[in-house]
């Protein structure tokens, strides 16, 4: 690979003994395992540097890829100042390589010059020209299922099993729309890996003239790599060619997007002759804090190991407090916080965008600066907006603003002229416009008047119950009965969001509230108080409410992981091994943000569709030595028990659920007489589905519920 020098060049000599080995390394291909916050950017940066001015190697010759673009410019920028013409090197994400590819070789691949890339939006358009007699939350459905087809680098005609149960359908669908696309001339995000993959395959002439290109390939964050990128990587990699990849096996978070943990597990079986250097040496960190974070992640078995220290002291130990309720946990981050106010310094991090709602209805009224990271305030939020928007219009059937906001959505064949005449016939009128949709309106098609009868009848429904019903089950109904709950719910499945867990957190809002229509008004007169006020002092200090998923990257002086309960976090149910271990891992990532403090909560009881739930401590906490935790909090009988497999449910409380088997009838004072469908054990719970005679389906926790044992002949 050209000219080495013997000794260590001046720019070199802040690097540590194991970083200068993986910089200074040639020949077969390297797996560098790097540890959190153990410098790894800095090393694939400086081995771009390396590579150019000890090595001779043209900075053209070099190929590297990362997982944004924020991150791919960065690199670019810090080789740059780094190696004189490193600025020549191709530095890009897998998908902008792929596009750069198919521009080049676009007459290979029998596509125009200027074809263009569909995105999510563009390809449920082009599914719903094919199918249109289909739903959208079907074709949303659809569009993600092919979608995770060419993640694992699957065409038409192979085997789906492993992206759908419903294997021909999707099969028709895919080969339909994989058709039509090619007919068009465009290609959609998926294709920018899985087109340059086929033509590398396919084409040897192109494939011989890229590796002959890039002598040099290097991939960051390898860990998120997907089974296509994987596959796409092998092709670019020649018989000449020296293969880098820089990752963290206990990093590995991304499962849910099409992250394949195995491409790192088993890269030395990929590529034999792999050299592995491991970056242990953390220099974020405290002692004490590493040494919790090691023995949690050191529960899974999928790993390559690895264990972070520090030459920094051990400093304070981590604190973990056993609370209440979800009300006292928000308390106890508040204390911690105000004691100095060293906003900036702390992060509270959480498993689901919905728990920020508390802690941001607290700071406000606190007065504590606070900023959300990744998504926007709560109640700012589409899905929480809509659900308020039925609810402002049941309080207030003149609001024209909500009516607007949710007559049409999801949609339903009313156009904006329709509304337009349903708004004037109402003022016309001198009715509300909920009296308005009770009657024929003149002029609307046969389509929007269908329309306007059924959320006539919806809206009907839910203003009978409003003075009536609890306000948690207006609030569930509202987002239910207008179909608001299964539209958002096909946007999780495509986009991987938390839009559901957000309406169910709204829920719980109003579980805090009485019944009846002052309920109702006391309710969206505190969100309006609440979203007028904001704290935050621009770029200013702030605490910062986060994901844990978003804080890969991240470090804060301060963090407070918060929802340490099985059933939250691990959020249990269905997972299996796999899944366990990957929330293994996001705990471990959620644990090394923090530099010098660390906080954990677990709570005894939340509320779940606006009732209240127990919860055992996270099995992740069990997996925790004592000596490394201070162990605070007043809730009775919450020590994590010491082990790592899910709590178990008390045989007696198996027994109590014995009289609600599957069949059996069921009374419950808001929702009716209904059946018990399925009994489960979840955590420390049993659990029944019950669906009930106007149509519903509710889960409960027979324990904490009154569920009346009914005949169902009554």
């Amino acid at each position: 690979m050209g000219r080495v020098s013997e000794t260590i060049p001046e720019y070199l000599e802040g690097l540590n003994p194991v970083q200068l080995d993986a910089v200074r390394h040639q020949g077969s291909p390297l797996l560098i395992l790097a540890g959190a916050g153990s410098g790894k950017t800095r090393v694939i940066t400086y081995k771009i540097a390396y590579l150019i001015r000890e090595c001779g190697i043209p900075p053209r010759s070099i190929l590297a890829v990362t997982f944004t673009n924020k991150a791919a410019a960065e690199m670019r920028e810090r080789a740059a100042s780094l190696a004189p013409g490193a600025s020549e090197c191709m530095i890009r994400t897998f998908h902008s390589f792929g596009a750069w590819l198919l521009r080049r070789n676009h007459d290979r691949c029998a596509l125009p010059a200027g074809f263009s890339i569909y995105d999510d939006d563009d390809t449920v358009q082009l599914l719903r020209s094919l199918f249109p007699d289909e739903s959208k939350p079907h074709l949303i459905s659809q569009a993600r299922a092919i979608s995770r087809a060419k993640d694992y680098a699957l065409f038409p005609d192979d085997d789906l099993s492993a992206v759908t149960y419903h294997e021909d359908e999707l099969r028709e669908a895919y080969r339909r729309y994989h058709d039509r696309l090619r007919e068009i001339g465009n290609v959609d995000f998926g294709d920018l890996i899985l087109r340059p993959l086929e033509l590398l395959r396919a084409d040897e002439g192109v494939r011989t003239r890229i590796q002959q290109r890039f002598r040099v390939v290097l991939v960051d964050e390898y860990q998120d790599s997907n089974v296509a990128q994987f596959e796409f990587l092998r092709a670019l990699v020649g018989p000449e060619t020296y293969l880098c990849v820089v990752g963290d096996d206990d990093q590995s978070i991304y499962r849910f997007r099409g992250a394949e943990v195995r491409n790192i597990l088993t890269f030395h079986e990929q590529f034999p002759g792999t050299k592995t250097v491991r970056l242990e040496q953390n220099y974020r960190s405290t002692g004490s804090i590493l040494n919790l974070a090691s023995e949690v992640v050191a529960r899974n078995e999928g790993r390559l190991g690895k264990r972070l220290w520090t030459e920094r002291d051990d400093g304070p130990l981590p604190q973990l407090a056993l609370l209440s309720d979800a009300e006292s946990e928000v308390e106890f981050c508040r204390g911690i916080i105000q004691r100095d106010q060293r906003y900036s310094d702390t992060a509270i991090l959480y498993r689901t965008n919905a728990q920020s709602r508390l802690f941001e209805s607290e700071f406000l009224r606190q007065g504590i600066p606070y900023r959300i990271v990744g998504t926007v305030r709560f109640y700012e939020r589409e899905e929480v907006k809509d659900v308020l928007a039925v609810l402002r219009l049941l309080a207030n059937p003149r609001d024209e603003v909500s009516f607007r906001r949710i007559i049409n959505k999801p949609s339903r064949g009313l156009g904006l002229k329709s509304v337009d005449r349903l708004v004037q016939t109402a003022v016309a009128g001198g009715q509300d416009l909920i009296a308005a949709l009770s009657a024929p309106v003149p002029g609307l098609s046969r389509k929007a008047e269908q329309a306007r009868a059924e959320v006539a009848r919806v809206f009907s429904g839910l203003v009978e119950a409003v003075d009536g019903s609890s306000l948690s089950l207006i609030v569930e109904r509202a987002g239910e009965e207008t179909g608001l709950r299964e539209y958002h719910e096909s946007q999780d499945e495509y986009q991987g969001s938390g839009k559901v867990a957000n309406m169910d957190e709204l829920v719980n809002a109003a579980g805090l509230y009485g019944s009846g229509r002052d309920a109702l008004t006391e309710f969206l007169e505190m969100i309006e108080l609440d979203a007028t006020r904001d704290t935050s002092d621009g770029d200013g200090e702030a605490v910062t409410l986060i994901t844990m998923h978003n804080t890969k990257g991240l470090e804060f002086p301060r963090v407070i992981i918060t929802g340490l309960e099985d059933g939250l976090f691990p959020r249990g149910g269905d997972e299996g091994p796999e899944e366990i271990e990957e929330e293994r891992r996001l705990f471990y990532v959620a644990v090394t943000r923090a530099e010098n403090e660390l906080y954990l909560t677990s709570c005894r009881f939340r509320r779940l569709y606006g009732r209240i739930t127990e919860y055992p401590p996270s099995r992740f906490l069990g997996a925790i030595p004592e000596h490394l935790l201070e162990i605070v909090g007043s809730a009775p009988g919450r020590r994590p028990a010491a082990t790592s497999s899910a709590a178990v449910v008390n045989d007696e409380d198996w027994e109590d659920a014995n009289d609600l088997p599957p069949g059996a009838g069921v009374y419950h004072d808001d929702y009716g007489i209904g059946v018990v469908q399925k009994r489960w054990r979840k955590g420390a719970n049993v659990m029944v589905r019950v669906g009930f005679e106007n149509g519903r389906i509710a889960t409960f926790i027979p324990r904490y519920t009154p569920l009346e044992r009914v005949s169902i002949d009554e």
